[in-house]
């Protein structure tokens, strides 16, 4: 049974999303003390975080950018907020989707079991150690080491990574790399993906890596190998 966090401060939002989760066989946690989040969230250790922005003490991307400093656990946001810049932030700082309340919870529903089968069914393939551009890239550990040194990336940053370089030198849609990552692109923003892409490449920086993932206008990316003039 998977095991969920639910940072909300709604006490009846909460009850019904905590019972219509129970019925999928989801273990709903709360928090009890919203200036002890991370000590709630160390003692349940859930396999997902689902939080609010708006809530008391700090707000949904203080504790976002904390659990993200310390774990690569899948964070969703919900929230009532429906600024753009709301959901680049969330991104930013680390989340791995967004829907905006009111929703309908079939979409939240689907929202989560994406997470579940990319984060943690394709840690099962055999292949989990790939190279590319003379660097190890290290599925199951999220890890990326060359000579340079190593980074840490989140599950959908490696998720993203590990599509384009199965395919290298060639062209991935945004529609196939929407569908890889969320299942169904009818719930996600496009902007979503952007946002994870650059993230992605940002770190990829720190390995003189990053320039090696193209953005083709109009097209989608794609992860050039090292010496390739594409």
């Amino acid at each position: 049974m998977y095991k969920l966090l639910l940072i909300e401060d709604d006490r009846t939002l909460f009850q019904e999303i905590k019972e219509r989760l129970s019925g999928w066989s989801y273990d709903v946690y709360g928090i009890k003390d919203f200036s002890r989040v991370m000590q709630e969230f160390a003692a349940v250790k859930p396999d997902c975080v689902i939080i609010d922005i708006q809530l008391p003490k700090y707000d949904g991307f203080h504790w976002c950018r904390l659990i993200r400093s310390r774990s690569n656990v899948p964070i969703l946001f919900l929230s009532s907020r429906d600024h753009p810049a709301d959901m680049v932030m969330s991104m930013q700082f680390g989340a791995d989707d967004f829907i905006q309340k009111p929703f309908h919870f079939d979409v939240l529903i689907a929202k989560i079991q994406a997470i579940f089968r990319r984060v943690y069914d394709y840690n099962t393939e055999p292949n989990i150690v790939k190279t590319w551009c003379g660097a190890t890239v290290d599925v199951e550990r999220n890890l990326v080491v060359n000579e340079t040194g190593t980074v840490e990336l989140t599950k959908n940053e490696m998720f993203i990574l590990k599509q384009l370089i199965e395919q290298k030198n060639k062209i991935v849609s945004r529609e196939e790399l929407i569908r890889s990552l969320w299942s169904d692109e009818r719930f996600v923003s496009d902007n979503t993906l952007t946002v994870n892409v650059n993230r992605l490449r940002k770190k990829l920086d720190g390995l003189n890596l990053g320039q090696y993932i193209e953005t083709k206008v109009g097209q989608g990316y794609m992860a050039k190998e090292e010496g390739s003039y594409i």
